[in-house]
């Protein structure tokens, strides 16, 4: 019988029942907008932008049954029964007796790695985001990355080049000694290395790793949905199972979880941190209490976890993660198409472009990445993302920029939101990116902070 996912023309599995203006500029408007930000996205208002691929996170379209349970939500300060169910969904997925909400995923980073982590304390992980890693080095701790050599090339094809390298892992722990490591944290997708998927395999090793050396193993599973239907399609032997049940064996190989709600549970706003050890737990509702509320809200609203039991079920649909993975794709594939330098194999949520590659005249330590992230902007209006040296370089004693491993942007799509029409209007757009590249120039930082220095820096142009 003919069905949807085999009609090569992708169709949004919903129906739109409210629409939002998109803000429409010219491009002198956005020059002059540019400008006033101080050459930072971030700092841009959202109605100066008409395609906002800046993240995915907190940027979904819920549906009708996600608004119609927040409608019935239990606003009660403890033991809501919007926080029972919310309760039960998690732990059918992950299996964890001890769960924590939080308002979004970096509060669990807060709570679980200041716990944890500490002066002399390390951390190891396929590639720490920004909020992991700031949480982690706030605490004195030092986070590691040690992602697979595969995962740094942008262009070679891998099924799973966001794994984590088991023997770097091996050799960090005996170098460190176990009792210094705070946590070996496995992120899936992994978000900094280009969206790119975990292989259970991969997992069932890094588990294995932990549980020889005594080591905690933590998953940050937000975009593990997306991870889950990787591996369904990449990995012998899971053909037959359903994305909801790889997600769950995947928890399990864990110690405990950090997942940012507003990835993969389709919401606006929320979180959790899930664990099997009670002692651990505690020490985390402790310092719950004291900076986010009750553990039976975290500093959620019913309405916020009522959405998010709905959104972790509606998530693992079939059709929803066939539409999601293949949009993805059709943006990335067209770009390539044009010979745009975009990471491969592409990710689930997200298209990342390799900017040194586009921008080979523009030295690391002016920010290729950042100069594309601003021509994309003033040529269509497109909000995006550097993540590369601007993100995560470091200085050396002399206070030369020591670069990231790639120079990448990221266009992040937003869960329910565009239709395939807009995304044909990005793809067209990159035409004038491709004439305009030899005019391009890079960017100086002005003003910066010790951490996260992305989200407020200005700067200006190279002249």
């Amino acid at each position: 019988m003919f069905t949807a996912s085999d009609n090569p023309v992708i169709i949004e599995p919903f129906k739109i029942k409210s629409v939002e203006p998109l803000p429409m500029t010219s491009r002198e408007e956005r020059e002059q907008y540019l400008q006033e930000a101080h050459y930072n996205p971030f700092l841009l208002h959202s109605s100066q932008v008409t395609f906002d691929f800046l993240t995915d996170s907190g940027t979904s379209a819920m549906s009708s049954a996600q608004w119609a349970a927040m409608m019935d939500a239990d606003e009660s300060y403890a033991g809501a029964k919007s926080w029972e169910h919310l309760y039960r969904v998690v732990n059918e997925l992950t299996g964890y007796p001890h769960i924590l909400p939080t308002h979004q995923g970096r509060a669990a980073e807060r709570i679980l790695y200041g716990v944890v982590g500490g002066k002399g304390k390390v951390f190891l992980s396929n590639t720490h985001f920004d909020t992991t890693r700031a949480n982690i080095e706030f605490t004195g701790a030092t986070a590691i990355d040690i992602p697979i050599k595969e995962g740094l090339d942008p262009f070679l094809i891998h099924p799973f080049k966001g794994n984590m390298d088991t023997e770097a892992l091996e050799k960090n722990i005996q170098q460190y000694g176990a009792s210094a490591i705070g946590a070996v944290i496995l992120t899936v997708t992994n978000n900094s290395g280009g969206g790119q998927p975990v292989s259970m395999a991969n997992a069932k090793e890094v588990s294995r790793i932990c549980k020889k050396h005594n080591v905690l193993f933590v998953l940050d599973a937000c975009r593990i949905a997306e991870n889950a239907y990787f591996i369904r399609h990449r990995e012998e032997g899971y053909a037959d199972q359903s994305d909801f049940d790889i997600a769950r064996e995947m928890f399990r190989l864990a110690d405990a979880a950090i997942m940012s709600a507003k990835k993969d549970a389709l919401v606006n706003m929320g979180g959790f941190l899930a664990m099997n050890d009670e002692k651990l737990a505690q020490q985390c509702s402790n310092l719950l209490i004291i900076t986010e509320g009750f553990t039976t809200y975290g500093g959620l609203s019913g309405r916020d976890m009522e959405a998010i039991a709905v959104g972790l079920k509606e998530v693992f649909v079939h059709g929803y993660l066939t539409y999601r993975i293949r949009s993805t794709a059709y943006l990335g594939e067209k770009l390539i198409a044009k010979g745009i330098p975009v990471m491969q194999p592409i990710g689930g949520h997200a298209v990342y472009i390799d900017a040194r590659t586009f921008y080979p005249n523009i030295p690391v330590d002016q920010y290729p990445g950042q100069a594309l992230v601003c021509e994309l902007y003033k040529v269509g209006g497109i909000r995006a993302v550097e993540v590369g040296s601007l993100m995560f370089g470091k200085y050396d004693e002399k206070g030369k920029l020591i670069p990231s491993a790639m120079d990448l942007v990221r266009l992040a799509i937003p869960r329910r939101v565009y239709t395939q029409s807009h995304i044909d209007y990005v793809i067209a757009l990159f035409d004038e990116l491709i004439r305009e590249k030899e005019k391009v120039k890079g960017y100086k930082i002005v003003f910066e902070t010790p951490l996260l220095r992305h989200f407020t820096c200005k700067l200006k142009p190279v002249i």
